[in-house]
C-alpha cells in the first residue's frame, strides 16, 4: 500500500506517525506553508512537516491545490495507492481524488454526519455535548459528505477543554486510521451513506469570544469557556480593561450557602443582583460571579497583557471588589 499523506497540525502528526509506525510506504507527505510565528515573527514548520522531516519523507507544501497543474502532475508522478487527509485544511479537487486506486480517505474529529466542517471538536465542547468521537469516510467534493468507513464514539468529560479532547480524539483517529487502511487492504472496508440530517461545524470568530453575561446561563459560560481553552479564550471586560477566563466551573444557589454558610442570611438578595456581578472574591475562598441562572466561580484568569495564572495569585496581585461588575 503505497500512501501520500496530507494534514498540517498535531492532530494529523499522530496519525502520520502511526502510518510510519505500521511500515507503510509512504511516498510523500503534504503539508501547508510554514507560518511566521513569536514575537520574532519567526518561520516555523507544521508539526506534520516537522515530524515527516525527521523520518527523512519527502515534503510538499504548495500553495493551493485546486488549479495547481504542476502539484496535480506530481502526484500523478507518485502514483499512490491511497491519499490520507488528516486536518489538511485544503479541499482537494476532483482531479486529485481520483488518482488513487483506493481513493482519498480522511480523518474527521466528529460522529458524521454531525458536525461537518472546520471546527467539529470545538464546538461539540461549545454545545455541551456529551459525546462525540471521530469518523473515517471516503472523501468526495463536498464538505465531510463522502461515504463512512468506520466510526468510533467517545465521552467528553464535564471539565474537558477543546485542547484536551483534542489530544484524546488525535490519538483514536491515528488508530482508527490504521485499521481503516487494514480493512480497504482486504477488501472489508464499508461505505456508509450519511443521512441528511447534518449540523454544520464552521470556524470560530473572534466575535464570539466575548461573555454575554445577561444572555448565557452558567453552563452556557463554562462551555465557551472549555470550548475555546486553549485556541483564543472567552473573555469579559472589568473597569474597561479586557480579562480572559480559562477555566470556570458553576454552581447553584444551595451549593454556594452550604460552602460559605454566612451567605444564607442575605442571599435572597443575590437573586435581584445584575449578572456578572462578582458576589465573592477573597484570594484564599476564590471569586465568584453572578449568572442569570446560579453562579460562576472563575479558577483561572488572564489580566490585560498579562499571563495566565490561578484565582488566588491573580487576586494577590490584583484585587478584585465585591460588587464589580464584568460586561
Amino acid at each position: 500500500m503505497k500512501i501520500l499523506f496530507m494534514g498540517t497540525p498535531d492532530f494529523a502528526e499522530k496519525s502520520l506517525r502511526a502510518i510510519c509506525e505500521a511500515n507503510y510506504d509512504v511516498l510523500g507527505v503534504v503539508t501547508n506553508q510554514d507560518k511566521p510565528k513569536g514575537r520574532g515573527m519567526k518561520m516555523v514548520a507544521s508539526p506534520v512537516k516537522e515530524y515527516a522531516i525527521s523520518q527523512n519523507l519527502n515534503v510538499y507544501q504548495p500553495e493551493k491545490v485546486r488549479n495547481n497543474v504542476e502539484f496535480l502532475d506530481e502526484v500523478k508522478k507518485l502514483n499512490p495507492d491511497l491519499i490520507c487527509v488528516v486536518a489538511y485544511g485544503k479541499i482537494l479537487p476532483k482531479e486529485i481524488l481520483d488518482i488513487p486506486k483506493f481513493g482519498c480517505i480522511n480523518v474527521h474529529a466528529s460522529l458524521l454526519p454531525k458536525y461537518r466542517g472546520a471546527a467539529p471538536i470545538q464546538w461539540a465542547v461549545l454545545n455541551g455535548d456529551k459525546e462525540t468521537g471521530v469518523t473515517t469516510m471516503y472523501m468526495d467534493v463536498g464538505m465531510d459528505t463522502g461515504d463512512i468507513i468506520l466510526s468510533e464514539k467517545v465521552k467528553i468529560g464535564e471539565d474537558e477543554t477543546t485542547g484536551e479532547l483534542w489530544d484524546r480524539l488525535s490519538k483514536v483517529g491515528a488508530n482508527l486510521l490504521i485499521e481503516t487502511i487494514k480493512q480497504i487492504e482486504s477488501g472489508t472496508a464499508p461505505r456508509i451513506k450519511q443521512g441528511e440530517n447534518f449540523t454544520m461545524a464552521p470556524m470560530l470568530e473572534k466575535e464570539m469570544a466575548r461573555i454575554k453575561w445577561e444572555e448565557k446561563t452558567m453552563c452556557q459560560i463554562k462551555d465557551l469557556v472549555r470550548g475555546l481553552n486553549p485556541i483564543m479564550g472567552a473573555y469579559t471586560f472589568l473597569n474597561e480593561k479586557k480579562i480572559k477566563f480559562w477555566k470556570v466551573q458553576t454552581m447553584n444557589d444551595e451549593e454556594l450557602t452550604h460552602l460559605f454558610p454566612e451567605f444564607t442570611e442575605y442571599f435572597y438578595k443575590v437573586k435581584d443582583i445584575i449578572p456578572g456581578t462578582v458576589i465573592l472574591s477573597d484570594s484564599k475562598k476564590g471569586l465568584f460571579v453572578k449568572a442569570i441562572d446560579g453562579i460562576v466561580e472563575v479558577k483561572e484568569i488572564q489580566g490585560e497583557n498579562a499571563k495566565r495564572m490561578n484565582i488566588s495569585d491573580y487576586l494577590r496581585g490584583t484585587p478584585i471588589n465585591v460588587g464589580d461588575i464584568f460586561n
